[in-house]
């Protein structure tokens, strides 16, 4: 009888490793292709034989698919062929081959004779093309990808708990996919006694890493989470979540169950034990086997089950003329139903750029939406070029760009929401700047010199602010500051890199001298406005707010100046600390705030020394000369380094932001 057990195991095993094959071997689970006809080619070209030898690579037999991606060239200029694939994070090499040898055919009964072809499974993607996929961010040309959500809602008493913790475990994912070295991450939280949530994030290998954690955050923000499931897939990365178990759950390290007791000694010998090896060998082949028939109908009804509940859309139209920034750019209807199409309701101020609103996603994220003035001078292209710049720039002290979008003459710029409005909206309210401690403020003086500091030496080019002011500085839900409209010169069209303009760009009062009156500006000029905000941070007075009871300064450097000299800095400081601030803190503050207004622009400090100043106690400080704008009064005399400028004419009357777009 034994020989019948080993007969039925191995038939067991045979049955089982062909049922595996036959499923490993399925059909992948379509999802989208996309297959712009602006480009074709004949079938006898040179391009049609190179795109062949491409797809030919994705052999059956070939090692490429260990890592779940691979990219290539096939051919010579102007016939090259780029092309890559990716499988989802989760799956072995088999699964990952038999995915893409499937999509290799399949993409050439869908996009014949085109050029280009991006085609999506639930278990890989393949993309091909005529141009370098890894140029820019050229990986997202062509489309915004593809979004869709399971029908059934969350509900309604359940819809706040599960958006919280769907964005916050898809931020976890994100944040762990961006630094690891497969761009994957997959992981379970749970929901309620007996459901967890399951989510997925995935990026193209080859990314740089920031652009992979941004495109995450992108389409993160813009999934729905009053539905129990959804995914959102663009070329450059891809985020799902769902009620049930998608992925290998072995992947994310889940413990194996924990038996109840320490397993049972083999039977002993004799008649008792061959009729236990009689009733095995029977029994359990065909136990196994109807399992396997009901796992396998389950299965079926699962996969035509998840193939009715989901609603699928495009993100965007497909268009082929916006190329370089797609990875970046909004759809235009989107940001439009967010801010309930600009209401006023939704308005969150005005400067000189343009209007900013409020936006909320169908996620429930928020958004801060920037439609900017249309006398900007730039075309498209320029304009996308500085946004990609400019959203590469990333730092805690700094407001980071989402993105940016364009419908016709708009041009709109898309942050990340900060909830605590900006700092002028506390710090000039007799009621509110209570709630702005010394602690407070001394923190945010060192976040803004870290976040300027950063645009100036730590990124990855040069970028003058030239508009810092206390509107500029946004404060989070913990009142970290985060600086806001760096980069706008560059992105409006204003050049960034010449010494001298005659477009002015900035808020009177928080000019340098050499900016207001001859437009020579310069890092120094980011360094004096920095000094104005200072002291205004400490004295939570505006730095055109004095008048005369004030004994005639005109303006609060001048005010600060005389204090200095007569050896009582401190009256300069907010009276509703009373005695609760380090008084040595508050006077080292006031003294780097004088060596930043100085009126020579070689005199004051560079943002790395300011932030050394800042932090080590230790460094001596330099004596300040006299500051610029200077209101003397009849029984002063010119001190400092030099004849000081007395410009009341300069002096600020407001501080409304100044763009002039004359041409030079």
């Amino acid at each position: 009888m034994s020989g019948y057990a080993s007969f039925g195991s191995l038939f067991l095993f045979a049955f089982l490793a062909s049922l595996s094959s036959s499923i490993q071997q399925q059909v992948p689970n379509y999802l989208y292709h996309f297959c712009p006809n602006t480009k074709t080619y004949s079938k006898n070209s040179t391009y049609s034989s190179n795109l062949r030898t491409f797809l030919s690579t994705l052999s059956s037999d070939s090692p490429i698919f260990s890592s779940g991606f691979y990219s290539t060239a096939a051919g010579q200029s102007p016939d090259v062929v780029y092309g890559l694939f990716l499988c989802r994070g989760d799956l072995s090499p088999e699964v990952c081959r038999d995915c893409v040898v499937f999509a290799a055919n399949d993409t050439l009964n869908r996009c014949p004779e085109l050029k280009v072809g991006l085609i999506w499974y639930d278990q890989c993607m393949l993309r091909y093309a005529d141009q370098n996929l890894f140029l820019g961010t050229s990986l997202q040309n062509g489309t915004n990808g593809l979004i869709m959500w399971n029908t059934q809602k969350v509900t309604s008493k359940e819809q706040d708990r599960f958006r919280e913790l769907v964005l916050s475990t898809m931020n976890q994912s994100a944040t762990e996919a961006a630094i690891s070295n497969r761009f994957f991450n997959a992981r379970k939280a749970n929901f309620t006694g007996f459901q967890n949530l399951y989510v997925l994030v995935q990026c193209v290998l080859g990314l740089p890493r920031e652009e992979c954690f941004s495109c995450l955050q992108r389409i993160i923000a813009l999934l729905r989470t009053d539905k129990i499931g959804g995914r959102l897939i663009v070329p450059t990365c891809n985020a799902r979540f769902e009620l049930y178990a998608f992925f290998n759950e072995t992947i994310i390290g889940t413990p194996p169950p924990q038996l109840d007791s320490a397993p049972s000694p083999p039977p002993p010998g004799g008649e008792g034990g061959k009729s236990s090896v009689i009733i095995i060998a029977v029994v359990v082949p065909i136990a196994v086997l109807v399992i396997i028939i009901i796992f396998v109908a389950f299965c079926c009804v699962l996969t035509k089950k998840t193939k009715t509940i989901y609603e699928t859309e495009l993100l965007a139209v497909e268009k082929d003329d916006i190329t370089s920034a797609g990875s970046l750019q909004f759809d235009f209807k989107a940001i439009e139903a967010a801010t309930d199409k600009f209401s006023e309701t939704n308005k969150l101020g005005e400067g000189g750029f343009g209007q900013v609103f409020k936006g909320t996603f169908p996620s429930g994220v928020q958004i801060a939406v920037k439609r900017l003035s249309k006398t900007s001078g730039q075309g498209e292209k320029e304009f996308e070029n500085e946004v990609i710049v400019v959203a590469k720039l990333q730092h805690r002290n700094l407001v980071r760009l989402l993105g940016f979008c364009m419908e016709g003459e708009e041009k709109i710029l898309i942050y990340e929401f900060v909830p605590n409005k900006s700092l002028d909206y506390f710090l000039f309210d007799s009621t509110l700047k209570s709630q702005l401690s010394w602690t407070i403020r001394y923190k945010i003086i060192g976040g803004i010199a870290r976040g300027i500091l950063y645009l100036h030496q730590d990124s990855r080019l040069i970028i003058i602010h030239r508009d810092l002011k206390a509107g500029n500085i946004l404060l989070d839900a913990d009142m970290n500051p985060k600086v806001a409209d760096f980069g706008m010169a560059r992105i409006f069209g204003v050049d960034q890199t010449e010494a001298k303009t005659r477009r002015i760009v900035g808020t009177y009062g928080y000019m340098s001298p050499e900016y207001a009156m001859y437009g020579n500006f310069s890092m120094k000029s980011d360094v004096y406005s920095f000094g104005i905000l200072v002291l205004e941070i400490i004295s939570g007075k505006k730095n055109n707010s004095l008048n005369q009871m004030d004994g005639g300064a005109g303006n609060l450097v001048t005010y600060t100046w005389r204090l200095w000299n007569n050896g009582s800095p401190l009256e300069l400081v907010d009276p509703s600390f009373g005695d609760n601030y380090q008084t040595d803190d508050a006077t080292r503050c006031i003294h780097i705030a004088l060596l930043c207004v100085q009126e020579d622009a070689e005199d004051r400090p560079n943002m790395s020394e300011i932030v050394q100043m800042l932090t080590t106690s230790s460094i001596t400080l330099a004596v300040p000369q006299q500051p610029g704008f200077f209101f003397r009064n009849r029984h002063e005399q010119v001190g400092g380094a030099g004849p000081s400028m007395n410009s009341s004419a300069l002096g600020s009357i407001d501080d409304a932001s100044i763009t002039d777009v004359t041409p030079r």
